[in-house]
């Protein structure tokens, strides 16, 4: 039986669009917000149960039935390193078409995050949860990063499938008004976002391209202190989502 079981799995992670939610928050929030979980497979079936119960209990019936119970040194055999709560599972991200109607459609009641260039993994994940939090229409890419990376997926406990993620190039992006966060920019307390907003943030170490910068309608920054060189990505982006949110009041 664990021999199918590795099989069913290997055939079912090769299966277009698919990609691991490592963990049981990153399952949690797949199911929650509707997405196409197709395996779940755990050491403990009970303790992942309990856990729903406990935490989530809206996703109870879903859990019950889709997990599959396994020894631990299976499901380690399934993914690079087992999550704590040992939970592992499959899910299909929503089509790129799907996600570019969420992101296009106007009017749009909240901002897109456009990430240009990212280099680290577990900052797109933070952003991805921020945005969701915020209630953002979604985080776009730019670059060669993959924002579905199951490393991004744990960073963002799943929150992907609250919200519309892509990767796109700059000529792609949504329309609306488009704000980049920049050092040489106007102050960011005043200048208010409007909810169809693009708020772009470059990297940490180059900051925003020239070609974003053109492509601005505003240059916004964020005070910081003389001699302190930047914010975390995600720290830049919950404040420029925050200062939206407490716009709206």
């Amino acid at each position: 039986m664990d021999e199918e079981l590795v099989r069913e799995w290997r055939a079912a992670e090769r299966e277009p669009g698919v990609v691991l939610l490592d963990g049981f928050h990153a399952l949690k929030h797949a199911l929650r917000f509707g997405g196409d979980v197709r395996k779940v497979v755990t050491v403990d079936r009970g303790a992942l149960t309990a856990l729903a119960a406990e935490l989530a209990e809206d996703v109870v019936p879903a859990v019950d039935g889709l997990a599959v119970e396994a020894p631990e040194a299976v499901v380690r055999t399934l993914v690079p390193r087992l999550h704590p709560t040992g939970v592992v599972a499959l899910a299909v991200r929503p089509a790129a078409g799907a996600n570019l109607a969420v992101l296009g459609a106007r009017p749009r009641r909240a901002p897109v995050v456009v990430l240009e260039n990212p280099r680290n993994l577990g900052n797109v994940g933070a952003v991805i949860r921020l945005a969701a939090g915020f209630g953002a229409t979604g985080v776009v890419t730019t670059g060669d990063l993959d924002p579905w990376h199951p490393n991004v997926l744990r960073g963002s406990a799943g929150l992907h499938f609250a919200t519309a993620v892509e990767r796109l190039t700059l000529p792609q992006l949504p329309a609306g008004p488009l704000f980049v966060l920049d050092p040489e920019g106007a102050d960011i307390r005043d200048v208010p976002f409007p909810d169809d907003a693009l708020l772009a943030f470059g990297t940490e170490r180059h900051g925003v391209s020239q070609e974003l910068k053109a492509r601005a309608d505003q240059l916004v920054a964020v005070p910081m202190q003389a001699g302190v060189s930047s914010f975390n990505l995600a720290t830049s982006v919950a404040m420029g989502l925050f200062h939206w949110m407490s716009g709206k009041r």
